[in-house]
């Protein structure tokens, strides 16, 4: 019997927390329920969630500085929780690497399919699954495996989250070809995503900081139009 995939839910209202433990586990989830900043980043290394709920407004160290400390050092998904509903913030928690965002009051079957559709785009690949169906983009000095999650740059790993690399994947996989914001928002995040065309331009950001311009590729913005994983030759 495979092992139940394990969700770390950090939020200081007690009944709040109580109510999404409830939700998950009726999906067969496996959950921890952690009521402020320090003690996430304290039990994040020994119960090894594979998704994180992260409430925004937390007692001493806030949701915005435990997101940063994890994704400092690991890829786990994490979908923040919060009252506010401004873009401000929306794009900060996106900016500072936060998978989905989530407004309170939310209703349960949304977090749930929220909670489902960033645990699909996260699955690593199987062992067994044979290489030919492999989904691997290759250009000079960068790798992009969609089968197990990877990106190698200049021959060094890159620890990027789910939606990152499926971003980068799917632009490299169509050289030159030039998608809207909206498309790249559609495919990527899909009808279960409810955000706007800004959350694309807060991820491309990131990749650029982490996947720089090379003399035969570059990530490329179409002024007025979208982006394109740009190949010269």
């Amino acid at each position: 019997m495979a092992a139940k995939q394990k969700i770390l839910i950090v939020d200081d209202d007690a009944n709040i927390a109580e109510l999404i433990s409830l939700y998950l586990t009726k999906e067969c989830y496996e959950t921890m329920i952690v009521n402020d900043g320090e003690e996430a980043l304290s039990v994040f290394k020994t119960f090894q969630p594979n998704l994180i709920l992260l409430d925004l407004m937390l007692p001493g160290i806030d949701g915005y500085q435990v997101c940063r400390e994890i994704r400092s050092k690991a890829s786990t998904p994490i979908i923040m929780l919060s009252a506010k509903g401004e873009v401000f913030d929306k794009v900060l928690g996106l900016e500072l690497g936060a998978d989905d965002y989530i407004i309170k009051p939310f209703d349960s079957k949304e977090l749930v399919a929220r909670v489902k559709a960033v645990l699909r785009r996260y699955q690593p690949a199987r062992q067994e699954e044979p290489k030919s169906s492999a989904k691997i983009v290759e250009y000079p000095d960068l790798v992009i495996n969609q089968t197990n999650y990877s990106v190698l740059y200049q021959g060094h790993p890159v620890d990027m989250p789910p939606k990152e690399l499926e971003l980068l994947y799917f632009l490299a996989s169509s050289p030159n070809q030039v998608f809207t914001r909206e498309q790249l928002l559609d495919h990527i995040w899909g009808y279960e995503y409810i955000g706007d065309t800004r959350t694309v331009d807060v991820h491309i950001k990131r990749l650029r900081e982490k996947i720089k311009d090379h003399p035969s590729w570059r990530l490329s913005t179409v002024w007025g139009i979208g982006y394109k994983f740009e190949v010269k030759g």
